[in-house]
């Protein structure tokens, strides 16, 4: 999945950048979506809605976080969806 979401960036982003365009993507869906310091992570890093923690951790491997409550679960169930139709619309183009 991280390579997908590497792919969607604006430009093909080195570990410990910003993955801009699916961070696009994400505040176009979210009102805050806010990226981790560096020291937080070793990858890119960011927070959805407060509550949904998303890191890069390797080349094939991203990881969410989040505590679980009702709402907590909706953020995180539209970030996976998310994540899934762009994996599906990128291997239906190559």
């Amino acid at each position: 999945m991280a390579k997908t979401i590497r792919r969607l960036a604006e430009k093909t982003s080195e570990v410990g950048e910003t993955v801009s365009g699916f961070l696009h993507r994400l505040k176009q869906i979210f009102e805050s979506v806010e990226s981790l310091p560096d020291e937080e992570s070793e990858g890119p890093a960011f927070h959805v809605h407060e509550r949904l923690t998303v890191k890069y951790e390797s080349e094939k491997h991203i990881s969410l976080h989040w505590r679980s409550d009702p709402i907590s679960d909706m953020v995180s169930d539209s970030v996976i969806i998310s994540i899934l139709l762009i994996l599906i619309l990128i291997t239906s183009y190559c």
